[in-house]
C-alpha cells in the first residue's frame, strides 16, 4: 500500500494508475483534515464486491467454509472433462 499526496497524485498521476492497475496496488490519497481517498483497480473493486457478497450470506459463507475443509482433509476427486463442439 502506498501513500501519495494529492499534488505529488496529479503530477504523476499516469505512473500511479499504471501501479494500480499493472501490480495490484492500493493507494491512498492523503488531504487535509484526513479526508483521504482510497485509489484501487476496477478489478480489485469487483473482486471486494463479489467477496462481500459471497461471505456476507451466512448459507454461502458456511458452504464455501465445508467445500474449503473438504478440501483440506483431501476429500476430493478428479473428472475427465467433455469437450462439446459447437455443432452438437
Amino acid at each position: 500500500m502506498l501513500a501519495v499526496n494529492y499534488s505529488n497524485l496529479r503530477n504523476n498521476m499516469k505512473s500511479y494508475m499504471d501501479k494500480v492497475t499493472d501490480d495490484y496496488e492500493t493507494i491512498i490519497i492523503t488531504r487535509k483534515n484526513t479526508k483521504n481517498i482510497v485509489m484501487i483497480s476496477e478489478e480489485t473493486y469487483n473482486n471486494m464486491l463479489e467477496n462481500m457478497h459471497l461471505l456476507g450470506n451466512q448459507a454461502n459463507y458456511n458452504w464455501l467454509m465445508e467445500s474449503k475443509r473438504q478440501l483440506e482433509e483431501g476429500n476430493v476427486s478428479t473428472h475427465e472433462l467433455i469437450e462439446v463442439s459447437d455443432n452438437e
